[in-house]
């Protein structure tokens, strides 16, 4: 039986796709879906398919331990006997649905089977969390191809996050929600996952064209990076200013990543100024982000949709 460590899902609130061309970025914990790594004699399909995951990982971890590119001191052998026992991911989290599913089972193996790794402590350095961030993006390169390595950070660490740079990442503190608050952000479910890899490459595409890597670096964090400091600063008026103009870039040149049956839900957010809608995560399906200043508002014209507050102000 493993001592079990419970990771957390976590939210990319801003940043997606931007922080890949350095733009800021903001993540924060989601507790409402979690994992662990179990061995309890449990088989059938679920546990017998995350098993075969895990394995498959094993194998790319063992592939860089070759090569001498692991990027730290595994115990390879304790997790391949612990396979042979069984082991698998038992999690809540929707597997492509932008809210960290490999990012958990990333952290949680780091965390089991990582030598001399780095310990979670209440204040943490910056340059250990750029640590972290280097390692994490080698590691879950196996699951998306290409990897910030942000999302088993924010689940290994399970604290708010800002991204200013590449390099520069902090814990952050965020503004206290109010529980009695007309806004919100939301989730909506899409109703299908997205395939983060598919997603990530046609954004690595489109950004060989520079037309398009200029509108990513400079429109696009402007308002992405307008967005983090007023949110931050708790300065709703600029935030939903920044964050209708997001809205429509996104619309405008993203058009890949926005499930086909939230269109025109997007569009008449941004339309009617009822709500902003934005990528959660690589797009193409999974969740999608929801600000309005109007919660009540936001339902009505959302009614039908499978609406979930994450945050009140």
């Amino acid at each position: 039986m493993l001592k079990q460590s419970l990771f957390y899902s976590k939210i990319l609130l801003f940043g997606e796709y931007g922080i890949i061309e350095d733009s800021m970025g903001l993540s924060i914990p989601y507790n409402e879906f979690k994992g662990a790594l179990k061995i309890d004699g449990r088989s059938d399909r679920f546990s017998d398919d995350s098993n075969s995951d895990i394995r498959t990982f094993y194998e790319y971890l063992v592939s860089l331990q070759k090569n001498n590119e692991l990027p730290c001191e595994f115990n390879l052998d304790l997790l391949k006997a612990d396979l042979d026992k069984g082991l698998y991911f038992d999690s809540s989290i929707p597997q492509g649905f932008g809210v960290g599913s490999s990012g958990a089972l990333v952290a949680s193996v780091y965390d089991k089977y990582g030598v001399n790794k780095i310990e979670i402590v209440k204040h943490q350095s910056g340059d250990e969390i750029f640590k972290l961030k280097q390692i994490f993006s080698k590691l879950e390169s196996f699951f998306h191809g290409k990897s910030s390595g942000l999302d088993p950070l924010i689940c290994y660490l399970n604290i708010p996050i800002l991204i200013k740079s590449k390099t520069d990442l902090n814990a952050v503190g965020l503004p206290e929600p109010n529980a009695m608050g007309k806004g919100a952000i939301f989730l909506l479910n899409s109703g299908s996952p997205g395939q983060t890899q598919n997603m990530v490459s046609i954004f690595l595409e489109k950004c060989k064209h520079e037309g398009f890597r200029n509108l990513i670096k400079h429109q696009f964090k402007k308002y992405n990076d307008e967005c983090i400091e007023a949110f931050l600063r708790k300065d709703f008026k600029p935030l939903f200013k920044s964050l209708k103009h997001l809205s429509q870039l996104v619309y405008d040149n993203f058009s890949p990543m926005i499930p086909d049956n939230f269109k025109k839900l997007w569009k008449d957010g941004i339309d009617s100024n009822s709500y902003y809608l934005k990528l959660c995560g690589s797009g193409g399906g999974g969740f999608i982000l929801g600000f309005t200043e109007n919660l009540e508002q936001a339902e009505a014209k959302l009614k039908g949709q499978q609406l979930q507050v994450i945050y009140k102000f």
